[in-house]
């Protein structure tokens, strides 16, 4: 589904926000949610299910788990999927378009992966044992004034920040920078990219072109936890979104696939996930 927004506007536009108006959504904007999360899907075949719960938080954000980290918001939006190999992709790049469409409503969001309470929140959501429940965000309208524990963890987390163009885009091999020139097209939707937004801001994502192939991989130390693994390809499933809806606004064609990786040598700790077959170029 190609999402009816300015794509590479919103995804400038986007950031995290953690303190809202004490004001529940407009019967208005919650229609327009709850419309664009029954016609979302993604490209790796693989069923998301989205949730979404109005759930008044007590002053210090407790009620639901959220540890204090949100303050004001009254509504959550939730995802969960099965235990399947592309799953966590099709997780992080349905919920990143619910999230780019919230936010062309003026609506505020936040991805939370770590910091909420999943047995409250899965136990609120009805989210079936089965699934794999690996985020949360709430939304709402921002307030004008951050909180204290908001500035702080945009500060720690260096939030606005993001990795140079030249250590995430690589050509032919992992020693080659990929410049926006050799990019041509695709320099706009490997910007939008590096603009994803990823658990603590460590963009875990590498993309490495080689003819009209783009592979996507994600770097992490071995010896993670599974739940940890999959919040790595989670963040590369958000950062797949800014992609792809970057690429049908461009009006350009192509496909996922899996591809074989015999003839590349990865780097430490990277691992090849999925790749982009471009069919034609303008």
């Amino acid at each position: 589904m190609k999402l009816s927004i300015p794509i590479t506007k919103t995804i400038q536009k986007r950031h995290s926000v953690r303190t809202y108006e004490e004001r529940s959504l407009s019967a208005q904007d919650r229609e327009a949610l709850l419309d664009c999360m029954k016609r979302l899907d993604n490209p790796f075949g693989v069923p998301v299910h989205k949730y979404i719960i109005d759930k008044k938080l007590i002053a210090d954000g407790e009620k639901l788990g959220t540890y204090g980290v949100i303050k004001g918001a009254d509504t959550f939006l939730g995802v969960s999927i099965p235990d399947e190999e592309l799953a966590p992709l099709a997780a992080g790049y349905e919920f990143e378009n619910l999230i780019l469409y919230a936010t062309s409503l003026g609506l505020g969001t936040v991805w939370l992966a770590a910091t909420f309470n999943r047995d409250r929140f899965a136990s609120s959501m009805n989210i079936p044992e089965k699934e794999l429940f690996l985020a949360i965000s709430p939304v709402g309208y921002p307030s004008a004034k951050r909180s204290l524990t908001e500035t702080l963890m945009r500060s720690t987390m260096k939030s606005s920040s993001r990795k140079a163009w030249e250590t995430l885009f690589y050509q032919q091999d992992f020693i080659t920078p990929l410049t926006k020139s050799m990019a041509g097209v695709y320099a706009v939707p490997l910007e939008m990219v590096r603009l994803a937004p990823s658990a603590k801001n460590v963009q875990p994502w590498r993309v490495c072109k080689d003819g009209n192939n783009y592979h996507f991989y994600v770097t992490y130390k071995p010896g993670l936890s599974k739940g940890e693994e999959l919040i790595k390809r989670l963040d590369l499933g958000i950062a797949l979104s800014h992609f792809h809806q970057s690429v049908m606004e461009q009006e350009l064609t192509g496909n996922f696939e899996i591809m074989p990786q015999e003839n590349l040598k990865l780097p430490e700790n990277t691992y090849y996930i999925i790749s982009w077959r471009a069919l034609e170029t303008k």
